[in-house]
């Protein structure tokens, strides 16, 4: 098939390499232009405008949007006047899938037709696959599908699920309808609210596991320090990284996530170039709060949401009142200035 890819991003660029390879066509365009020669080097169509763009792909048009979510509607804007009844307008970055429906009903207003498509794996996704998780009409997915079969990872990434009899279904290679428009990325969401919280386990572990050594240090005798139990019982200098490197290997907890973490300990040991402060793009946030309209209770997730608006000092303010009460009924608070 062929297909117009706008933005060309890591996993965007990829996107389309990993199409060009099955033997698919497409149409590229991005505002570095750079990055649109440098696919075009590589057999990809590029294009310089809205326009050309739209006038390179055959009818019906199908385009793929990999960008940051702030800016789908502003692209849809500039492609909808340019775009004619049955062609398809794909968003494959993490949207919020309430967006997502109100998208569908305005293009389905000029007979459009819209697709949500929650996109997972990252850096290795051009040899591994992506994951993708998609929402939009029976008859428009069905139309895509050999997009999404070369896009997914294929039935050979992972061992045959034991009890699994269902022989029907994509899942297996690992891409899946989930629902009408919306579902995709309301997937989606969930997904990466879950990875939040696998994030923040791996990493309080392997930081329990770097303070083993708490017990030869000098240990502070005052009413303000809760005092250390047992020293002799946290003696130990564990290597993390190496830690890190075996988990990758037989272990229930071996994931991609560990497999990063591995790399970055291998890097950097004492992982000086991080800065400690990790961003939330949106969708544990949208998470939570679907887990509190739907009444069902997810404190890992939402604690793993505050604990990266900690590691920005969201919480700075907070402290210092703690500190000034704390100091007020007689402890010994540390004043700055």
């Amino acid at each position: 098939m062929q297909l117009g890819m706008i933005g060309l991003g890591r996993m965007g660029a990829n996107l389309v390499r990993r199409l060009m390879r099955d033997g698919h066509s497409c149409v590229v365009s991005d505002v570095n232009a750079d990055a649109v020669a440098e696919l075009a080097g590589e057999g990809a169509t590029g294009a310089d405008s809205p326009r050309d763009f739209v006038a390179k792909l055959d009818k019906p048009r199908a385009v793929w949007l990999m960008l940051p979510a702030a800016i789908v509607d502003s692209i849809l804007d500039q492609l909808e006047p340019l775009l004619e009844p049955g062609d398809i307008l794909i968003d494959g970055g993490n949207s919020y899938y309430r967006d997502d429906i109100t998208r569908a009903k305005r293009l389905a207003d000029k007979s459009l037709h819209y697709v949500d498509c929650g996109t997972s794996g990252g850096v290795w996704g051009l040899e591994r696959g992506y994951c993708l998780m998609i929402g939009g009409e029976d008859e428009v997915v069905a139309h895509l599908d050999p997009i999404f079969k070369t896009i997914a990872p294929g039935e050979g990434c992972a061992e045959p699920t034991p009890s699994r009899t269902r022989t029907d279904g994509t899942a297996p290679l690992g891409y899946l309808h989930c629902g009408p428009n919306g579902a995709g990325h309301f997937v989606k969401m969930v997904h990466n609210g879950v990875e939040y919280g696998m994030m923040a386990a791996i990493a309080e572990g392997l930081s329990i596991i770097k303070r083993a050594d708490v017990g030869k240090g000098r240990q502070e005798v005052d009413a303000e320090t809760t005092p250390l139990r047992d020293a002799w019982a946290y003696q130990y200098d564990i290597d993390v990284g190496e830690v890190a490197e075996v988990w990758r290997r037989g272990s229930v907890v071996g994931s991609w996530l560990v497999d990063l973490i591995a790399d970055a300990f291998a890097g950097s040991p004492s992982l000086d170039g991080f800065a400690g402060r990790v961003s939330d793009s949106g969708e544990g946030r949208w998470t939570v709060l679907a887990a509190v309209d739907e009444g069902v209770p997810a404190p890992v997730i939402t604690t793993s949401l505050y604990e990266r608006f900690e590691s920005r000092e969201a919480g700075e303010f907070t402290d210092k009142i703690l500190s000034a009460m704390r100091s007020e009924f007689g402890g010994h608070a540390e004043k700055k200035g």
